[in-house]
């Protein structure tokens, strides 16, 4: 009997079975044989990794699967951002992250079920490529295997960590000794394996750095064109993930040791290794078509044919200005960035990624312009740009052992970026490393970083959607809870 070759979809409750390999060119007809003939996409296992052409087809499936708008297409951002200072709610509905801006979400949260839900069939369709690409029934070349592996590998591994970031504690809280996820690393094509018991988040993180440290070592250097460096895993792509994962770790010796590998010593801080990365000299470039300036390592692209879908896209939830809702405008006031001295009108990310809004009975009130296409909403989804990785090894570098003169330096080149004539002035010890922060904030706004930044430093989340209330990182509406459904169908999950 042969194995057919599936994704398993972990909706709540339910399961559904679907076809992992869309070829989509065979399915552009809606004619009636299609429905009543035996389907075509439905392919054997044996069949699914017979060529480099449908290898391809599963791994950009892969990547089709994790942009999807329950997940990294919009709600992941939006979900990060939303829980701490930087804005304030306009239009107040569940649809729009109403109870995870004030902090009154819990395990029946359909949107963030699916968030759940989306990104575990994504582990599972890195599974199942993993596992057929490892068999190799067909014997094809490494050159052909290896890259595929390697761009499994690194979906998996992004996928476990921004779960991980969310659904558990911080790993700083007590060295990832808390209740982690369910660490699914096999390919599931039935209910026979759901009964799961979560591992620690510590084993989460070893399991994340395993796959990121293989892909490395299988990804290709570069690609030939820039719209695949952008948006395809390539060595670098790897490496600067690695630079936010040990960062989330309070792992600052390893930080700058994978930072190294494509973050020179001293400024021009550009790098030649691999593909290529350097600061865009236009801030505003990196936001506008094509999207494929060299400081964007990693983001995910959409297009009319699949953007994010209803009411995930960025654009909509936090430009007016590009004819959608405004749902999320800054918050002009202290603690927000936007009002910091650290941000002063001159700066090009200012002038270029803010405005003052007067509708919908707003007093001028400041949006975030940095995604801004109108519909269909084609903005490619930002993930990791090199100035990010700038700002982790220069984090790394501030810390206690590092090297003080660099890590300024790294500060510098990202600032003056943007503002060429601003002075820092004298920044020791604290003072430095609390000013990388700040900048963290302002380079990296609305790009789904706020909420990671303060849960890797074990920080409360100052959620001003939550009447202005400090939440510890004990309270447990720190973290998002498990869904109820997930709960109901993987008894051994954990609360």
């Amino acid at each position: 009997m042969k194995i057919f070759h599936k994704i398993t979809y972990r909706f709540p409750a339910v399961r559904v079975a679907a076809v992992a390999i869309m070829l989509t060119a065979l399915a552009s007809s809606c004619k009636k044989e299609f429905l009543v003939e035996a389907p075509e996409l439905e392919l054997p296992q044996e069949e699914a990794y017979t060529t480099p052409q449908r290898v391809d087809k599963v791994i950009t499936g892969l990547y089709s699967s994790a942009k999807s708008g329950s997940l990294f297409g919009g709600r992941y951002h939006i979900y990060n951002d939303i829980r701490a200072e930087e804005y304030i709610l306009r239009d107040p509905n569940n649809v729009t992250g109403a109870d995870v801006y004030q902090a009154t979400n819990d395990a029946t949260n359909s949107y963030i079920s699916s968030f759940w839900s989306v990104g575990y069939s994504t582990i599972n369709r890195a599974n199942l490529a993993i596992d057929g690409l490892t068999i190799n029934l067909a014997g094809l070349a490494p050159t052909v295997i290896d890259p595929a592996l390697g761009e499994a590998k690194f979906i998996r591994a992004l996928v476990y960590f921004q779960l991980v970031q969310i659904f558990a504690k911080p790993y700083v809280l007590n060295a990832g000794a808390s209740r982690g996820l369910p660490l699914r690393l096999l390919p599931e094509t039935s209910l026979a394996n759901n009964a799961l018991a979560s591992s620690t988040v510590a084993e989460v993180y070893a399991q994340i750095i395993k796959d990121l440290d293989e892909a490395e070592a299988q990804l290709p250097a570069t690609y030939t064109t820039a719209l695949a460096k952008t948006t395809r895993a390539h060595k670098n792509t790897a490496i600067a993930l690695k630079t936010r994962v040990y960062l989330a770790m309070a792992n600052h010796a390893k930080v700058i040791e994978e930072g190294n590998k494509i973050v020179p010593q001293a400024a021009p801080f550009s790098t030649t290794a691999g593909a290529g990365h350097a600061l865009a000299s236009n801030v505003a470039s990196l936001y506008v078509p094509p999207y494929t300036v060299s400081e964007s390592i990693f983001s995910f692209p959409m297009a009319a044919t699949n953007a994010p879908g209803t009411q995930n896209q960025l654009a909509y939830y936090y430009n007016s200005f590009s004819g959608a809702n405004l749902i999320y405008p800054l918050n002009k006031n202290a603690p927000g960035i936007y009002a910091d001295p650290l941000w002063p009108a001159t700066d090009a990310r200012k002038v270029a990624f803010t405005a003052l809004f007067t509708g919908s009975g707003l007093i001028a009130q400041p949006v975030l312009k940095k995604y801004n296409t109108p519909s269909p909403w084609t903005d490619f989804v930002p993930m990791i740009r090199y100035a990010e990785v700038l700002l982790n090894v220069a984090e790394a570098e501030a810390a206690p052992g590092g090297n003080a003169v660099r890590a300024r330096a790294l500060l510098d080149a990202v600032r003056k970026r943007s503002d060429a004539t601003y002075d820092f002035g004298t920044l020791t010890g604290a003072a430095l490393t609390e000013t990388i922060l700040k900048e963290r904030r302002i380079e990296l706004l609305g790009e789904g970083q706020r909420y990671n930044d303060l849960a890797r430093l074990n920080r409360a989340l100052p959620a001003i959607g939550a009447a202005g209330q400090t939440i510890a990182v004990s309270d447990p509406r720190y973290t998002f809870p498990i869904p109820v459904n997930e709960r109901n169908t993987n008894p051994l999950v954990g609360e």
